[in-house]
């Protein structure tokens, strides 16, 4: 697309203004200039609107919000202009002054100005209602307020069309003048597409109010009529707010963080603070100095204590979003400190497993050697035939200790294995129900109760199968022998995929474990001496951390044990790359 089809529009703007001007330099004032004028700017304003509205429809979020105030700012001004096609064109009258025309169009640069005042150029603009959002949306509202204390009593109280003009106008210069700073404050800010929508829309309402005061002080001197060469920066400036609204979908709108030095939240707090400060002040100045008819001072003082409830609602309302916006912020500072511990538990217990296994492995070997020959030394002397009964039994005791030992260095070298096991897709489903059976029928000795529940579209896992259902076997096993020693209980398995992971629990109603912060690590156990070694959780810890998962411990309020394991699901594709890794 070339430089002219990028910006045809904005072509079309200007032409649709130089022939607007040629007709009002050429034709005389009447009808056909009047219908000409009116009609003209009503159609622009009915194309901006229109723009407008496609540019919401189309965009999303902050995009689409900005667009959709627009919108409503330029739909305000549309009927307004409809009003003078109605006066002037049909009916062939002048348009009343006053006129309750004027509350809309100066109504209409207030969703306008808030519509930039959101800022959504920036990345972490939010699309909820906020603290920020509510200070602006106060602002607007004192100044809807203001304009009710200041242009009514005139209007609508007290006739006064003199005064009545001289404060509207006065009022409406303000308020474009605050349009075209939070225009020029945005396009600051604001980059690529944003910048230039902010940018071009700035030249177009700068040039609209300030052709807007010529008018109202040729409307005054006598010598406005529509049509006139007055109206042809307007009909420019709203040619050039249409070609902005349709060439707008082609820019490239870019979000940018806001910078540290942005204190645009600031002062949008402390213009509010100012204005709701603002409303005892008129309120004391209406009572006790106007000099207003009496009419004037209670309708005032009415409106003053209007603005001072709906106002007081604002800020009650909006210290709610910011109570509740500091406690999501609590919360998510407590997760994330939660996270961080949780993830230190995890790498420290890592270090010492690894740190530890290296030890094992070399202790367990030097170990085996000289505990082989005293198990076979013990052997031969058992077999003597001239042993005592003493002695007999000394060599027994001997040999049953060596034989424990073996068995223990046995579980060291497992617990130290360095090389993991070979990996495929598991089907979980069959591990655990596996786990579970192997060890029903002693636990229905000891009334003990197991109930499985396994989602039957549980995918599968890459994983090594015999360690991981060696893994559950001991997680099952630790909960029957806490159950046994209660007497009896129930133990529920469970497993449902959730999002990329598979969640396994397993929850018994036994006593609980003391420490479930120790239980992971190596050694720790609570049973007697003799039955235990400690290093079952340790190693089933070290399994699940091999398979990228995670395993936690805790104690549930109504008592028992639970342990919850997180295992992800291993996509096809990712299945194949990891199987072509592995051979």
């Amino acid at each position: 697309m070339n430089l002219f089809q990028r910006n045809r529009w904005f072509a079309v703007a200007a032409g649709i203004t130089l022939a607007f001007a040629a007709a009002s330099l050429s034709l005389p004032s009447g009808r056909l200039l009047t219908a000409i004028s009116d009609v003209g700017y009503f159609l622009l304003s009915l194309v901006v609107t229109a723009a407008m509205l496609a540019n919401a429809w189309n965009e999303r979020g902050p995009n689409r919000q900005f667009w959709a105030l627009m919108a409503v700012g330029t739909l305000l001004w549309t009927y307004n202009q409809f009003e003078w096609v109605y006066f002037e064109v049909f009916r062939r009258s002048s348009v009343p002054d006053p006129s309750y025309i004027d509350i809309i169009l100066f109504l209409h640069l207030i969703p306008m100005i808030a519509a930039v005042g959101l800022r959504q150029h920036l990345a972490e603009s939010k699309q909820e209602l906020g603290p920020g959002a509510l200070d602006l949306l106060l602002v607007m509202v004192w100044w809807v307020f203001l304009y009710a204390f200041i242009v009514f009593p005139s209007q609508y109280i007290s006739l006064d069309v003199a005064e009545y003009d001289r404060t509207w106008g006065a009022l409406y210069a303000i308020e474009g003048c605050v349009l075209l700073l939070v225009l020029g404050l945005a396009a600051r800010s604001a980059t690529g597409g944003w910048r230039l929508v902010y940018l071009n829309l700035m030249v177009a309402v700068g040039v609209y109010a300030l052709y807007s005061q010529f008018i109202n002080q040729a409307v005054t001197q006598g010598k406005y009529y529509s049509g006139c060469f007055y109206d042809v920066p307007l009909v420019g400036a709203m040619s050039w707010m249409a070609a902005t609204s349709l060439t707008a979908p082609h820019w490239q709108y870019e979000a940018v963080p806001p910078s540290t030095d942005d204190a645009w939240g600031t002062r949008t707090l402390r213009v509010a603070m100012l204005a709701i400060l603002t409303l005892p002040g008129l309120g004391l100045w209406a009572y006790c100095w106007d000099r207003s008819p009496a009419p004037t001072r209670t309708f005032r003082l009415f409106t003053v204590l209007m603005a001072m409830i709906v106002m007081g609602v604002f800020v009650f309302f909006r210290q709610y979003l910011q109570d509740q916006t500091l406690i999501g912020l609590l919360q998510e500072s407590r997760q994330s400190f939660e996270n961080e511990q949780r993830l230190q538990t995890h790498l420290v217990q890592r270090e010492k497993l690894a740190a530890l296994g290296q030890l094992i492995a070399g202790a367990a070997k030097e170990i085996d050697y000289p505990l082989t020959a005293i198990m076979d030394y013990s052997e031969k002397l058992w077999s003597n035939e001239r042993l005592s009964a003493e002695q007999d039994g000394l060599v027994r005791k001997i040999v049953n200790h060596s034989q424990r030992t073996r068995n223990l260095i046995s579980n060291l070298l497992s617990f130290a294995r360095q090389r993991p096991g070979e990996k495929m897709m598991v089907d979980l489903s069959t591990l655990l129900q596996r786990s579970v059976q192997m060890h029903k029928v002693h636990a229905h000795d000891h009334k003990i109760r197991m109930e499985v529940a396994i989602d039957p579209d549980l995918p599968k896992v890459w994983g090594d199968g015999h360690q991981l259902f060696l893994a559950f076997v001991q997680i099952v096993e630790n909960a029957r022998d806490a159950m046994e020693e209660k007497g009896g209980g129930l133990l529920e398995v469970k497993a449902q995929r959730k999002h990329d992971e598979i969640i396994i629990s397993f929850s018994d109603t036994g006593a609980g474990i003391k420490e479930p912060s120790r239980v992971f690590d190596p050694f720790y156990t609570t049973k007697p001496i003799g039955k235990g070694t400690g290093l079952g959780l340790s190693a089933v810890y070290g399994v699940i951390q091999d398979h990228h998962g995670q395993i936690t411990c805790q104690n549930k309020p109504e008592g028992g044990a639970l342990f919850l394991l997180r295992l992800p699901i291993a996509k096809p594709a990712e299945a194949q790359a990891l199987a072509a890794a592995q051979s």
